[in-house]
């Protein structure tokens, strides 16, 4: 059995050496051991557990707070993730093992996954384990072209979990949002689209992020939202987005005229999937990630301790 400091010993070094990319003989440097024995360390970790696909730190005080969110918004598993001694780009990347850990333990009989778009899905998808699961196909559940950032884009990240999974995957062959609602409403009757959008009702899971249209917003990044569409949305009480739908703080759906224009599925469809996990980093989005939660748009949360500390104070 471990002991307290010895445990400590150990997360740090794991950190180190999985998250922070540090060489074994770096780490040696820096905790003033031999080489040797920091590589005993990591295999005690793995020995003892702590080392799956992420750095998985049992402290009480994670576990306390993921007991805590899954009574206060009902949810059916949260998993917080320790950001301790972590940079913001860091715990990033640690929200995202921690979510394709999660994946990769639930994917029993699951036979569709449907996957949104965003920095911190992407991270996800990076961390993702090489598997063979050649039952599963990998479906966009919004629009995914353009030019700008196209890794976090729908399709790609898609592309790009299939082969992790040695699966199989769609393409929605369109943006997120196109100009006019006329030309929404072409779009989605043409088959090749009309047909994704119909699978992606009926995927199995759902892997999707919040947003804040106002901070740090994936929407802003590609292009989708100017300033004066931010206006309008502050204008409306919009507090966040999912997969480019926008609601306010109790989490109902905001009626914009971006809305008209989204080709992707509605609030309202993405709530009837029988699993959603949402993947979400970050305390500037505390406002959009309650009222997500409030409007129960999410099965399972993955999360970081600092977002979730004040998450439980909302």
């Amino acid at each position: 059995m471990l002991d307290w400091e010895e445990k400590r010993r150990l997360i740090e070094i794991a950190n180190l050496y999985y998250i922070e990319d540090s060489t074994q003989e770096q780490i040696a440097k820096k905790v003033g051991v031999s080489r040797s024995l920091i590589s005993k360390l990591l295999q005690k970790a793995r020995d003892f557990g702590m080392v799956e696909v992420y750095i998985k730190d049992e402290e009480f005080r994670t576990v306390q707070l993921e007991y805590q969110l899954e009574k206060k918004y009902n949810l059916k598993d949260v998993v917080v993730v320790s950001t301790s001694g972590l940079t913001s780009e860091m715990i990033k990347k640690a929200v995202g093992q921690a979510g394709s850990h999660y994946l990769s333990k639930n994917l029993k009989d699951v036979k569709r996954i449907g996957i949104s778009w965003g920095s911190t899905l992407l991270e996800l998808v990076k961390e993702y384990p090489f598997e063979k699961r050649e039952e599963i196909q990998v479906i966009p559940l919004v629009g995914g072209l353009g030019t700008k950032h196209v890794e976090m884009h729908s399709n790609q990240l898609a592309y790009e979990l299939s082969k992790k999974l040695n699966g199989t995957c769609s393409y929605l062959y369109a943006p997120a949002i196109v100009k006019t609602k006329e030309l929404r409403d072409h779009l989605v009757k043409m088959k090749d689209i009309s047909s994704v959008l119909e699978e992606g009702k009926n995927v199995d899971v759902a892997l999707l992020s919040v947003g804040s249209p106002y901070t740090d917003s994936t929407m802003r990044v590609l292009g989708y939202l100017e300033e004066n569409d931010l206006q309008q949305l502050r204008q409306l009480g919009v507090v966040g987005d999912i997969a480019s739908r926008f609601f306010d703080r109790e989490g109902n759906v905001v009626n914009h005229p971006l809305n008209d224009k989204v080709i992707g599925l509605s609030l309202d469809q993405l709530k009837q999937i029988k699993k959603v996990i949402a993947v979400v980093e970050g305390s500037h989005k505390i406002e959009s990630l309650s009222a997500a939660l409030k409007g129960e748009y999410i099965d399972v949360l993955i999360i970081d301790d600092q977002t979730a500390s004040v998450l439980i104070k909302e």
